[in-house]
């Protein structure tokens, strides 16, 4: 018997000690659905009991911050009686178990996650993180992520606007599948996961009840080993064209004043839904079981608890308003069911089949104990490196033949980015924008993070995400508002990966705060390990900003035959952890000795604040902003984005200046005429520039300042796709 209880417990991922501590709170053994129940609720993923602590120091607040974290999804005011609602979550366990199921999955659930709280989703944004390109597994996985990615979002009509795809060794054994979502509502019309009084109905909405996902939650908060792929039953299967069908009629029903409150069952599906709700007014669940649509009649309680089947949702009605809301789902051809009510005892009460097999008190689940864990913190130390003497030419042949600067081509036409005629610029931009249709405001968005600079310095790194995730925002003519974060992570248990951690944290709170871009959500990914293998520290980015007149948007390829071309900022040359440094060492020999670039975040706010005013009077006609391989990188991405080169003027050969990875830059281009009132500009604000060079009509060559040059039809070549389609 004792064998028996420790292999389910050791099934739920519930130590011995937990199984004590459920005693003493229940008074009483508890039966399997509560012990399934306290699994959820108590697991990495739900209870976030190793990051708690540390969360609540980041700066979460603004006048026109609406909703932090908390909820479903952050919410700002945008001005013109609208907000925004945007989040970014990891679906990574189960995208490199099942690649095309568990991306697509992880789409439909942060598109749940912002329509939940009335908000009509307008865009899909994602960060993918592939191993080497020479693991064998990795094109696989490759294929099926983008196409579940793409294909989730194009059924339901919500365009993918904006991301990023990144190859690299250390992400192997254990890829990332980042998802974000943003919405629009009305500022005022904004729902929110609550009972209300007790009395209210709870309501089953979406599709019936499987058995896939069971155990999803517990399996996203412990580590891989070898025999991942007996996980497969853990992995959600995903409708796309249900989920349409659902959003249109849960928004339906928010314009008939019927919902109270209502919640996705996403992670632990009914569980963390139900009890998410009730415990948030402070009341009790009632549910019975026996009134749960299934798809098979076979289905234990425990099943249909932790069940992560998709499309799916929970809500508290008034039950004045239940025929209203029977109507709505009945149309749409959604399962309906009036499954239970609120109560006034604090408590999650299940029965199944008539008879009582779950009574436990929210309290013990919503407030579950948490670690401040032990951490170590990892010092750098720099060392400065020889580089051969080489041309130019190569050092860009270099570059642009690795990987993670290939054409991205075949990943954004499995995404359909112009399914709606809101969204404005084409992917792969500085940002995205996505007009509000009240006249003429937009948005813009993007998600960022170099994975070199955070796993040499977790503290620097995260400050530098954040800063280019700005300048990304600003480079369009957006005024940055606010922030959502994907924390992924190794195993916690590990002191120098929680001291990762709490560096990332420190980084990101430090710049939030200078820059006065909030957090208002976000989601963390733990236990990102494989036999004793932990993933570099990513904490991915998405960031928001607000356009008062898209018609004065400018695009990092917008210059025009003749454009003089200016370098914003100041450089000092810093090649170390850069593109150009890996060119020549192998990271992980370098990991130790490297330091990504100093941020200096009055500049950055110096910087972005001319360069919005630059674009808001009309003085450029293109921005773009440096970061992976500097000067160099940033020029042939424009030339190549606008089909034109640069003649160079006499600038410095050096490549500490040319590749150097200096933060707070921006490189514009500026017609003949603006010229002088650019200058008189930068010089009055005291901003450091200089002029770098000319756009010219395409020759099909870029001469570079130490007269090697490439032929751009060859640099195309190099840049081919370089896994197979």
């Amino acid at each position: 018997m004792l064998n028996n209880l420790n292999i389910l417990l050791n099934q739920l991922g519930l130590k011995a000690t937990d199984y004590d501590e459920i005693i003493q709170i229940l008074n009483r053994k508890p039966s399997i659905t509560e012990l399934a129940i306290y699994s959820a609720m108590w697991s990495e993923h739900c209870s976030y009991k190793s990051s708690k602590f540390w969360l609540k120091k980041l700066n979460t607040k603004a006048p026109w911050v609406i909703q932090g974290p908390g909820e479903n999804a952050g919410v700002i005011d945008i001005g013109k009686n609208n907000a925004i609602v945007f989040k970014i979550e990891s679906h990574n366990h189960p995208s490199f178990i099942e690649p095309y199921q568990g991306a697509a999955t992880g789409v439909g659930g942060i598109m749940r996650d912002i329509f939940t709280m009335g908000a009509r989703p307008i865009a899909n944004l994602n960060c993918l993180r592939f191993g080497s390109i020479k693991n064998k597994k990795t094109n696989f996985l490759y294929k099926g992520v983008v196409s579940g990615v793409g294909d989730y979002g194009n059924c339901t009509g919500i365009p993918t606007v904006g991301g990023e795809c990144t190859f690299d060794e250390r992400y192997n054994k254990n890829i990332l599948v980042n998802a974000m979502t943003v919405g629009i509502a009305k500022k005022n019309k904004i729902f929110y996961a609550k009972a209300g009084k007790p009395g209210n109905i709870v309501v089953y909405v979406g599709s019936k009840t499987g058995k896939d996902g069971i155990h999803g939650a517990s399996m996203s908060s412990g580590a891989f080993n070898t025999e991942t792929e007996s996980l497969k039953p853990t992995v959600q299967v995903g409708d796309p064209f249900t989920e349409k069908l659902l959003m249109e009629a849960c928004l339906e029903l928010m314009k008939k004043d019927a919902i109270i409150g209502i919640q996705d069952m996403g992670a632990a599906g009914l569980t963390s839904s139900s009890v998410e709700l009730a415990a948030s007014s402070n009341l009790g669940i009632s549910i019975n079981l026996d009134k749960v649509p299934l798809r098979t009649n076979d289905m234990t309680a425990d099943q249909i608890m932790l069940s992560e089947s998709q499309e799916r949702m929970l809500i508290i009605l008034n039950p004045k308003k239940e025929l209203i809301a029977k109507k709505i789902f009945k149309k749409w051809g959604l399962d309906y069911a009036n499954i239970g009510k609120i109560i006034k005892d604090e408590k999650i009460k299940l029965k199944f089949k008539k008879k009582i097999v779950c009574d436990i008190p929210l309290d013990s689940l919503v407030n579950a104990k948490f670690y401040k864990r032990s951490f170590t913190i990892r010092k750098n130390i720099f060392f400065k490196k020889s580089f051969p003497n080489l041309k130019i030419n190569e050092i860009v042949k270099k570059i642009f033949g690795t990987p993670n600067f290939m054409n991205k081509k075949y990943i954004w036409e499995q995404y359909d980015h112009m399914i709606t005629r809101n969204v404005i610029s084409q992917i792969g931009g500085n940002a995205s924008v996505i007009k509000t249709n009240t006249q003429y405001q937009a948005i813009a968005t993007t998600t960022d993070c170099n994975i070199f600079y955070c796993h040499s310095d977790p503290y620097l790194g995260a400050i530098q995400a954040v800063c280019e995730s700005y300048r990304n925002i600003v480079s369009v003519g957006a005024k940055p508002l606010a922030l959502t974060n994907c924390l992924n992570f190794g195993n916690p248990e590990k002191t120098e990966i929680m001291g990762q951690f709490v560096n990332t944290i420190k980084g990101l709170n430090i710049a939030s705060k200078k820059l006065n871009v909030p957090i208002v959500s976000g989601n963390v990914s733990f236990y990102n390990e494989t036999n004793g293998l932990n993933i570099p520290p990513t904490p991915q980015i998405g960031a928001i900003g607000v356009i008062e007149d898209y018609r004065k948007t400018v695009s990092y390829n917008s210059q025009q035959i003749n454009d003089s071309l200016y370098l914003i900022g100041n450089t000092l040359g810093h090649l170390s952890n850069s593109c150009y440094e890996r060119c020549f060492y192998n990271f992980s020999d370098i990991l130790e000795n490297s330091l990504p670039p100093n941020v200096i975040l009055e500049d950055e706010i110096n910087n972005a604040a001319t360069v919005l005013s630059l674009i808001d009077e009309d003085l450029i006609t293109a921005c773009h902003d440096l970061s992976d391989g500097g000067l160099i990188v940033a020029i042939i991405e424009m030339c190549l984005g606008g089909k034109n080169s640069i003649k160079f003027n006499n600038i410095s050969t050096k490549h500490s200046f040319l590749f150097g990875e200096d933060q707070s830059r921006y490189l514009v281009s500026v017609s003949e005429k603006n010229i002088n009132k650019l200058e008189f500009k930068l010089k009055k604000n005291k901003i450091h520039f200089k002029k770098v060079g000319r756009i010219i009509s395409d020759n099909g060559i870029l001469n570079f300042p130490d007269k090697s040059y490439i032929n751009i039809d060859n640099l195309k070549k190099l840049i081919k796709n370089k896994i197979k389609e």
